[in-house]
């Protein structure tokens, strides 16, 4: 039986959207599962396999992988593939990539470092269900993820506190003989953990808030020790850091599903840390930042994953760079919903 659907026009405007906003889900779980949407095809073929695996975490620590080639490009500003399943409390907090091969560093909001081999992450298909982290990392009952990044990647780890506060940690520290739960600062410091990067030893280091301000200053001029890398006001706080070098960009992601690639030339760098550093990009909730090597630009593709789950993925040179403060372009199209997390990979 065919159901036709009712006059909603006594309805309550807010029933209404609500009603809208499932009728769109309904929609968007028909298309088919090869990850593209009916109406957009990718732009070319998925990638030859890899053992390079797209790695989603949600909030209370669930996680799955799935290889990258399995995910198709779109064209910027699509609605993305649904990808890790999650309850509407538990939304996907962390998105990055990693070998299966490989392990990660991850790192709690209690600044307690763990040691993830990526292989123990359950694999599943580019939709579907993850598995909890907890018992693998034996996280305390307060205790969150707070962010991973893989377990190489350079000479050191750049770490920014919420409040500002960073410090770099020698590759070394992190090595297979790192001990489970390992604090590495004390967060009555500085806060809990808001971010890391892989830096070489003499990048510029690019901090930026939720409001959109940022700092950029030479990594060598943070002491192993740690100091206040950026001046945060107390009704902001950091939400990505990344190591650039003087040709780089850095890709800056709103939570409306902006984004703009923002030329460090354009972009001082202070003398020193502890500024309040000023606007990368006018924003009201900046979801978080990646850095973007300007010589590998027509290679890097960009991964955003949003608090329902879907997840997209399209070239960093379809958004275009800019040495000023800008908006963004469409990167990607959302309903009832918002960015929450992203990565560059170089191909």
């Amino acid at each position: 039986m065919t159901m036709e659907r009712p006059d909603l026009s006594t309805i309550a405007p807010e029933i209404v959207a609500y009603i809208e906003s499932l009728e769109a889900e309904l929609a968007q779980s028909r298309t088919p599962p090869a990850g593209r949407w009916r109406d957009e095809e990718p732009q070319e073929p998925s990638e030859p396999p890899t053992t390079l695996n797209v790695i989603a975490i949600s909030t209370d620590g669930v996680a799955k992988r799935t290889p990258r080639h399995l995910y198709y490009r779109q064209r910027r500003g699509g609605m993305g593939v649904f990808d890790i399943e999650s309850s509407k409390d538990d939304a996907p907090a962390l998105l990055l990539q990693a070998d299966e091969a490989a392990a990660l560093i991850v790192v709690t909001d209690q600044a307690r470092a763990f040691r993830l081999p990526v292989a123990q992450i359950l694999e599943g298909e580019v939709h579907s269900r993850g598995r909890s982290l907890r018992e693998n990392l034996m996280l305390r009952d307060d205790e969150r993820i707070a962010l991973a990044l893989p377990d190489s990647g350079g000479s050191h780890v750049a770490l920014v506190s919420q409040r500002g506060q960073v410090r770099r940690v020698a590759e070394r520290y992190f090595g297979s003989s790192l001990h489970a739960g390992a604090v590495l600062y004390d967060i009555a410091a500085g806060g809990a953990p808001a971010a890391a990067c892989w830096t070489t030893g003499s990048d510029d280091l690019f901090i930026a808030t939720r409001s959109g301000r940022a700092i950029r200053f030479a990594e060598r001029l943070a002491p192993i020790r740690g100091c206040l890398g950026m001046r945060v006001d107390p009704s902001d706080m950091v939400v990505g850091i990344a190591a650039v070098g003087p040709n780089d960009g850095v890709f800056l992601l709103s939570a409306d599903g902006k984004g703009t690639v923002r030329l460090v030339n354009g972009f001082g760098a202070n003398k020193s840390p502890g500024a309040a550093g000023k606007i990368a990009m006018r924003t009201e909730w900046l979801a978080g930042i990646a850095g973007v090597r300007m010589d590998c630009f027509a290679t890097t593709d960009l991964f955003v994953i949003s608090e329902l789950g879907k997840l997209i993925r399209f070239q960093a040179s379809d958004v275009p760079p800019k040495e000023g403060v800008v908006q963004g372009v469409n990167c990607m199209g959302l309903r009832n919903d918002h960015c929450v997390a992203l990565f560059g990979a170089v191909l």
